[in-house]
Order: C-alpha cells, then structure tokens, then sequence
C-alpha cells in the first residue's frame, strides 16, 4: 500500500521557513498560507510572477465580491508578509491598500449578568472556565492553554504562558476563584478526567485540551439559557472584566498590564464604557446659576 506524499513547493517552503524562523503562531501562518493560496488561484500562476497591477486588479476583485473589510484587511497582511518578506518585493503591494474599520464599542454584561452567565452554563467545568475568563480577563485561547501547574494559589496568580504576542505573564487570582478551581479539579480527578500536570481544562479525551470552539459554544448556549439578548462571546466576558475594574476605581495601568496590552490606548477604551464612571461626572449645566 502506497502513501500519497503532497510535495510543498520551494517557494511555499521557503514562506514557511520565514513565518517559522518569526515564530508566528500557527493560526497567523495558516491565515498567510491562505491568502497566497488564494491570491495564486485569482493568478491562475506563479505568484513570484504577479505584478502591481496584478494585486491592484485583485483588491478590487475582492471588492466587488463583497469580501468583508476585515477578510480584506487579513489577505493583505498576508500578501505584504510573502511580497516584502519572502521575496523581498515589497513595492509590489504599492497599490493595495487596506480597508478603514470604524472602532466599534465592545458588548459589556452588568455584573447581575455575568453571574446569571456562570451559572447558566451546561455543566461544572464549562463553570468554572466562564467565571476564570471573567475573574481573569484571559482570551478564550489563553484559558484553553492553561494547565493545573499554572496555578500558584500561595502566590493568588496565574502563569499564562506564551498569550497574544508571544508573550508570558501573570493573571490575578482571586479567594473565590480559587475555591472554584479546587472544586473543579476535585471533581475532575475523581471522574479521571484530569491528567497529572495536564490540562485544566481538557477535552474529551483528557489528552487533549478544551478547544476555544467548544467554548464558545459553551458561552453561547450559556447566554441563550440565562435570557441574554446581547451579543455574547468569550471576548465579552474579558471586556467586562476591564470595564468592572475601571469601575472598581483600579489604575487603567494595572489594567493594561492584567490584559497584556501593548498599548495604552488600547485599554483607554473601556473607558467610554464604563458606565459607573459617567454617572459619577458631574454634569456643567447643573453649575450654572439660574435666576
């Protein structure tokens, strides 16, 4: 019986070996991958062949097919990483240009509405993952990585390895939070489901870890449950965490830091949702005297 090997092309290669030697997290390489692949399809050639007229004629093909700016914005970052890295042409995405996305505000649940969230949630560990998202203000990716030697519970902190950016760093642990992993990881190793040094939340097969698919299923079906009609994601529980904070009068610095933001400004956005704190400023009008 014979295997059928698919051969990957010296230039495919050598764009893998650049994203490789960068150190890209695989979904980043995969996107990349993807948007050659579907640029050389549009091509119908080489696309070490392809000129700027030739990407220009594709932005505009993307265009007029309704691609979403974001879909759009994503091909050319993958374009400008195989053009200007892989083959050292950068001038030729000259003529492409990426697609303006209006910041839009983030969905923010009340905290009446994150506990009803928790506990609507099918079952203990999608529970327990829920309430460390939002006691954390992890990523769905950063939650599902997770594993029980993270935990330092003499410290109250969690060692979130390798997060957004390639990048480790520390998560606040709280008293109750804490309980519920115990709880958690009790009943998880009495049901053999929790491998020794393992992860915190695996899968089905306990080899495997929690996929942030089947989590944000687990959200959704949790809002669905508890008669939420906002639009909720993982994100939203980790937007919340920010907004409650920022509320809690905690320095918008600290913040930055517990999120793993880069920027400052980033963080400075939860600013326009915190509610509490517009309530709190005190209007001119009522300053001014009326005769």
């Amino acid at each position: 019986m014979t295997t059928a090997i698919q051969s990957v092309s010296p230039l495919r290669q050598r764009m893998m070996d650049d994203m490789r030697m960068r150190r890209l997290a695989p979904k980043t390489q995969a996107n990349y991958l993807r948007a050659v692949r579907d640029f050389t399809v549009f091509l119908s050639r080489s696309p070490d062949t392809a000129t700027v007229e030739d990407l220009r004629r594709y932005q505009l093909h993307l265009v007029d097919h309704g691609v979403s700016p974001i879909s759009l914005n994503a091909a050319i970052t993958g374009l400008k990483f195989f053009f200007g890295t892989t083959l050292g042409h950068e001038e030729l995405m000259a003529k492409m240009r990426p697609i303006y996305l209006p910041r839009t505000l983030p969905v923010i649940l009340s905290r009446d509405e994150v506990s009803r969230l928790i506990a609507a949630a099918g079952n203990l560990k999608h529970q327990t993952a829920l309430a460390l998202a939002y006691g954390t203000g992890l990523r769905a990716s950063e939650v599902v990585a997770l594993k029980v030697a993270d935990i330092d519970s003499q410290r109250m902190t969690l060692r979130v390895e390798q997060g957004k950016g390639q990048k480790d760093r520390y998560a606040m642990l709280s008293p109750i939070l804490v309980d519920r992993l115990r709880v958690w990881w009790r009943v998880a190793r009495a049901q053999g489901k929790m491998l020794d040094g393992g992860w915190l939340f695996p899968g089905l097969n306990p080899i495997e870890s929690l996929s942030t698919r089947q989590l944000n299923r687990a959200v959704h079906a949790a809002a669905q449950a508890a008669g939420i009609d906002k639009r909720v994601s993982m994100h939203t529980l980790r937007h919340s965490f920010a907004t409650h904070l920022l509320e809690q009068k905690v320095d918008i610095r600290v913040i930055q830091v517990m999120l793993g933001h880069k920027k400052l400004e980033t963080t400075a956005l939860y600013a326009q949702v915190a509610t509490d704190i517009l309530r709190e400023v005190v209007s001119p009008l009522e300053n001014l005297r009326t005769e």
